[in-house]
């Protein structure tokens, strides 16, 4: 189990105007209700990230402990599998395989530290940037409005799901769930990307799948063995559907229960379940840091988030993906719903970012567009769900990343030097072209090898 540190600083437990928001343990649902309070629709948290500079983090602790933060650190948890909410009185948070932080909004200001600081050219740190919230990337297409509602939307609908208490709703409005066709080989991202034909089954690769957790007792999945961690202060078991169905189509079963069409990809790949997104969908930067923090910490050579927010790069997200791709891994995420510019992680140049396609190899409606690599299925995608429902048709730009990251896991299994950089090469190197600018759909459809 891991170890409940009390942080190391100079003993004294700060309230700051807010309490607990000086601490890194606020869980995101107080947050979301503080948040909430101060009205409109900002998608900040009120807490903060720093990066450090490359090969200066243990300095940058260092710097914080002198002045006098209390610092917890992601290597006294078991595996580095730190939930915010064990972090017991810490001030702040180092995520060494990221060199990143996160320190609570008070506890900034209360140390003399302002986002607005200037950073000197000999500090260990490089930026201090406000941490935004997170949320699931599926789409509400058919009622999308102005280019932020997909994120408003998720903001106000985890927030008021807090606040009402009303528990989980597991037929969400930004699911669409189509009209299912009859059983067939394959579902028709799956053809598309041409991976009935491929030989490889992404045995010995780990393919982690940041999300809402999975439904652990799925029958398609009996015999399975996951590696599972909760970054929210939740049991991993999936409550929502969201990260089922996108486990589904990452390493979901070759041939399914009951007659249903295949719809996974990578059916031998090690499944790493971390669940940085609450049953109600939302999240934390941190907390998805917390999971990357993880999945590298373990070497995943895979790493799948469909999640996101409209908000600018974040050198946070950067210095994650340039770690992913030192050790070995890929960040692939997915580059958001609401028919604008990509939002973050994905709008990093160190990760992956997804479009969504149609059967039509079109753009999808709902798909963001500016910073893209590559394109895959996204509308109307059948997969697994939790039970009872067991099977379910959705859309989103949080569909067609799982069908990258299962084909990254074909590839990588097909060669052992696939990894990391080279493995995002190799995807865009083979996908298929399409006759569309590359700001909707990048290098073109995702092909499995």
């Amino acid at each position: 189990m891991a170890k409940k540190p009390t942080g190391r600083g100079n003993g004294n437990t700060p309230t700051g105007k807010n309490g607990a928001l000086a601490t890194v343990s606020c869980s995101t649902e107080k947050l979301l209700l503080a948040a909430l309070e101060r009205g409109g629709s900002c998608l900040e948290t009120g807490r903060f990230l720093i990066s450090f500079r490359d090969g200066w983090m243990e300095e940058g602790i260092k710097s914080l402990k002198a002045q006098n933060f209390r610092v917890a650190d992601a290597r006294d948890f078991t595996d580095q599998a730190v939930s915010l909410e064990d972090a017991g009185d810490a001030e702040a948070m180092v995520f060494p395989e990221l060199g990143v932080a996160l320190v609570g909004g008070d506890a900034l200001e209360q140390h003399g530290m302002s986002v607005l600081d200037k950073v000197s050219a000999d500090s260990p740190i490089e930026i201090i940037e406000p941490e935004y919230f997170a949320f699931s990337e599926s789409s509400d297409f058919k009622n999308s409005g102005s280019k932020n509602s997909e994120y408003l939307r998720g903001f106000l609908r985890a927030a008021s799901t807090i606040a009402r208490d009303l528990g989980v709703d597991l037929d969400r409005e930004d699911s669409d769930e189509g009209a299912e066709s009859e059983a067939q080989q394959s579902t028709w991202g799956l053809t598309r990307c041409r991976v009935p034909q491929s030989s490889w089954s992404g045995a010995g690769i780990k393919v982690a799948v940041l999300d809402t957790g999975m439904d652990l007792g799925h029958p398609d999945f009996a015999g399975r063995e996951f590696v599972t961690r909760s970054f929210v202060g939740e049991p991993v078991q999936d409550m929502n559907g969201h990260g089922t169905h996108c486990i589904g189509t990452a390493c979901g079963p070759q041939a399914p229960s009951e007659n249903t069409q295949r719809y996974g990809i990578a059916y031998e790949a090690e499944v790493y379940v971390g669940k940085v997104l609450t049953n109600s969908g939302s999240s934390t930067g941190a907390g998805v840091l917390a999971g990357l923090n993880w999945a590298i910490a373990n070497r995943c050579e895979v790493i799948s988030m469909s999640l996101g927010s409209q908000s600018p790069v974040q050198a946070a997200y950067t210095h994650a993906g340039e770690a992913a791709l030192r050790n070995g891994c890929l960040i692939i995420a997915a580059a958001g719903n609401s028919a604008t510019n990509t939002g973050a992680p994905a709008n990093s140049p160190t990760v992956m970012s997804v479009a969504s396609l149609d059967p039509n190899l079109k753009p999808s409606s709902f798909s963001n567009h500016g910073k893209i690599e590559i394109a895959a299925p996204g509308r109307d995608i059948f997969s697994s769900w939790p039970r009872p429902t067991r099977h379910k048709a959705i859309s989103g730009t949080s569909m067609a990343a799982p069908h990258v990251a299962g084909c990254a896991a074909l590839w990588a299994q097909s060669d052992d030097a696939l990894r990391g950089r080279k493995l995002w090469q190799q995807l865009m190197a083979s996908a298929q072209e399409l006759p569309l600018p590359e700001s909707g759909v990048g290098a073109g459809l995702v092909q499995a090898p």
